[in-house]
Formats: C-alpha cells, sequence, structure tokens
C-alpha cells in the first residue's frame, strides 16, 4: 500500500471538511467557530506550488478575491482582529495568484511601505498596513520569504 497515496486521501478529506465549516460565503473564516472573520491562508501556496489539488471549489481564487477587497495602503493585514500584517506572508499569498495582474495588487502596497514608511530598521516582516509603520522584527531571515515566487517559477 503506497504511503503517499494513503496520506493524500486523508489530506483531501480534511480539505473537503475544511472549506465546508470555514465557508463563510465569499471567504473562509479566520477560525469555525468564529463568524465574519477572515485570514490570510498563506500556507495554501504549498497546495499549488506542489499541485496537491487538496481543495475543492476554487478556494484560492475565492480567497485571493476576497483580500483584495482587504488591502490597506501598505499590504494586505494578517487578519480581520489587527491591521498589521506580516510581508513574508503577504509575498507567499501574492504568489497563489493566478496572473501577473493580480500578484502585482499584492506587492505593490508592500513595495509601498517598503519606500515610504518612517520606520528606520532594515526591512521588517511585521508593519502596520494602515500607517507603514513598523511593529517589531527587522532584518529577519523570513525575508527570504520574498522569493516565494521566484521559487515557484524555478520549480515549474
Amino acid at each position: 500500500y503506497d504511503v503517499a497515496e494513503k496520506y493524500a486521501g486523508i489530506a483531501k478529506k480534511m480539505a473537503v471538511k475544511w472549506e465546508e465549516m470555514a465557508n463563510e460565503g465569499d471567504h473562509y473564516r479566520l477560525a469555525f467557530d468564529r463568524e465574519n472573520t477572515w485570514s490570510q491562508k498563506y500556507n495554501m501556496i504549498w497546495n499549488k506550488m506542489w499541485n496537491l489539488n487538496l481543495f475543492p471549489n476554487n478556494v484560492i481564487d475565492k480567497e485571493i478575491n476576497y483580500y483584495l477587497t482587504k488591502q490597506n495602503p501598505y499590504g494586505l493585514p494578517l487578519d480581520s482582529r489587527k491591521e498589521y500584517t506580516k510581508s513574508d506572508w503577504i509575498m507567499w499569498t501574492a504568489a497563489m495568484s493566478s496572473d501577473l495582474e493580480t500578484f502585482k495588487k499584492f506587492i505593490d502596497p508592500l513595495y509601498k511601505y517598503i519606500n515610504e514608511t518612517t520606520s528606520r530598521v532594515p526591512i521588517s516582516d511585521w508593519h502596520h498596513t494602515d500607517s507603514g509603520e513598523w511593529v517589531g522584527f527587522k532584518a529577519r531571515s523570513v525575508i527570504g520569504g520574498y522569493w516565494m515566487q521566484v521559487l515557484m517559477d524555478k520549480t515549474r
């Protein structure tokens, strides 16, 4: 019995259940029991990168379209609780876009943050999307996540 096939089947069943339980109509919840919430599902990038096809009903496209309605001048908030974000995860989310034009809609505000922030620290991966101010963290290795789209392009 193929172990990979066994666990892929389990993962698909879990993804279907998640989609049902988190569905909020035009997006998916932050948590199953938290109505009217949302969050970046940046880890779905691995589903796209490895063509796992785990999620039904165009989950990624639905999320991407919803995120575009939640953007602030300096990027997409991490979730509905606060206006701050993680810039590396914005790059993962952007890489889930189906085309370059949509990808740019996520990275243009991030570019704006990097160029306009008044916080004079090496690129922070944690900043306010409304003001462009640094929250915390500076010059961390997670900035390597900015290269997610390049990694995807190189592995295809």
